[in-house]
C-alpha cells in the first residue's frame, strides 16, 4: 500500500508544488528527470530547487537516482499530493478520511465534501509496470510510458465510462477526476464476495447483476473484468464498480469478454451457492444480453436439460 499523503499535505508550501509539478512535467519525456532541467520545468531558481528537493524527498514525494546524471521522479505519494491539491482548489473535497479499500491496482479512501465521497487513486504499474503496459490497450502504442501515464490513462478511461454509464446503469456516480484519481459516490454496501445471501435471494441477486451487465451493454460497454469483488450489494440493489479495463461493444473482443464476465459471475454463484444456483448456459446468457433479450437465468436452459 502506498502511504497516505494527507498526513503531510498541511506541511507543504506553494513552491513545493511547483517542484512536484516540474518533476511531473519532466516525466513526460524521461523516466528520471535530469536535475539540470528542474529550474526550467518548475520555474524556480537553482537555490530554490535544491531546497524544495530536500523538503519533498524528506516527505517521500520524490525519489533520486544517479545514472549518467542526477535524476528525480515522483513517487505515487507525490502524484497523490498534486491530485489532492487540485481537488482542494476546485473545492471538490475538504478533507481526507480512512482507507475504504486497498488493492493491487488502486487505493480507495473516504473523503469529506458536502457529503462523504470515495477517492480512488489508480496504482496501475506501481509494482508490475511491464505486465500492465503490455496488457492494457491504452499503453500498447507508446514507446516511453511511465507508471504515471499508465495510472492516469486508467483513471481517464474509468471516469469516462462512469460518465457514459451513469445513471442508466447502476455504477458509482462520478463527481470529479484529476490525473490518476477519481472522486465518486461511496459504495452502498459490501462486496458480493462478503455478502451473505439468503437462499431465496440468490437467483434474484444474480439476475440483478446480469441485468446491469445487460444495461451496460445497451449503453455501449462491456466491463471485461467483472467478479464478486467489484459488485456491491445493498437493500437497494447492486452497484458494479471498477471500470478502467472496460471496452466498448464495437471492440474486436467485446463478445468474448462479455461471455467471460457472465462465466465469472455464474461460476461464483455456483461455487458459493451450489444448491440455489441453477445450471446455466453461460454462452446463451451472453448471447441473450448481446441480443437485448435477457430476462432471467431461469429463462435460459442448460444444454441437454
Amino acid at each position: 500500500m502506498v502511504g497516505n499523503v494527507a498526513e503531510v499535505m498541511a506541511e507543504l508550501e506553494p513552491a513545493d508544488f511547483y517542484l512536484l509539478s516540474g518533476v511531473e512535467q519532466g516525466m513526460r519525456f524521461s523516466e528520471w528527470v535530469n536535475r539540470e532541467k528542474l529550474p526550467e520545468y518548475a520555474d524556480l531558481t537553482e537555490e530554490e530547487v535544491d531546497y524544495r528537493i530536500d523538503r519533498c524527498a524528506d516527505r517521500g514525494l520524490i525519489q533520486r537516482k544517479t545514472i549518467q546524471y542526477e535524476g528525480y521522479q515522483l513517487t505515487f505519494e507525490g502524484y497523490d499530493a498534486l491530485a489532492l491539491r487540485t481537488f482542494a482548489e476546485r473545492e471538490t473535497i475538504s478533507g481526507m478520511g480512512a482507507p475504504l479499500g486497498v488493492g493491487k491496482e488502486s487505493d480507495v479512501y473516504e473523503v469529506e465534501s458536502f457529503r462523504p465521497f470515495a477517492l480512488k487513486f489508480h496504482r496501475e504499474g506501481y509494482t508490475n509496470f511491464r505486465e500492465v503496459r503490455k496488457g492494457r490497450d491504452y499503453t500498447a502504442d507508446n514507446h516511453h510510458v511511465s507508471w504515471q501515464y499508465t495510472a492516469r490513462k486508467a483513471a481517464e478511461r474509468e471516469y469516462g465510462a462512469l460518465e457514459d454509464l451513469y445513471p442508466q446503469v447502476s455504477v458509482p456516480r462520478p463527481v470529479d477526476h484529476n490525473r490518476h484519481a477519481i472522486i465518486m459516490e461511496k459504495l452502498p454496501g459490501p462486496e458480493l464476495a462478503d455478502a451473505k445471501l439468503q437462499s431465496e435471494q440468490v437467483v434474484g441477486v444474480l439476475d440483478l447483476v446480469l441485468r446491469e451487465v445487460d444495461a451496460a451493454y445497451r449503453a455501449g460497454y462491456v466491463h471485461a473484468d467483472i467478479s464478486e469483488y467489484n459488485v456491491a450489494v445493498s437493500d437497494d440493489g447492486v452497484v458494479i464498480f471498477d471500470w478502467p479495463q472496460s471496452v466498448e461493444i464495437d471492440h474486436e473482443n467485446a463478445d468474448e469478454l462479455l461471455t467471460r464476465d457472465v462465466e465469472n459471475l455464474v461460476g461464483y454463484f455456483h461455487r458459493k451457492y451450489p444448491r440455489e444456483t441453477p445450471d446455466v448456459d453461460t454462452d446463451a446468457v451472453a448471447a441473450a444480453i448481446a441480443d437485448g433479450e435477457f430476462e432471467s437465468v431461469r429463462a435460459v436452459d442448460e444444454p441437454g436439460a
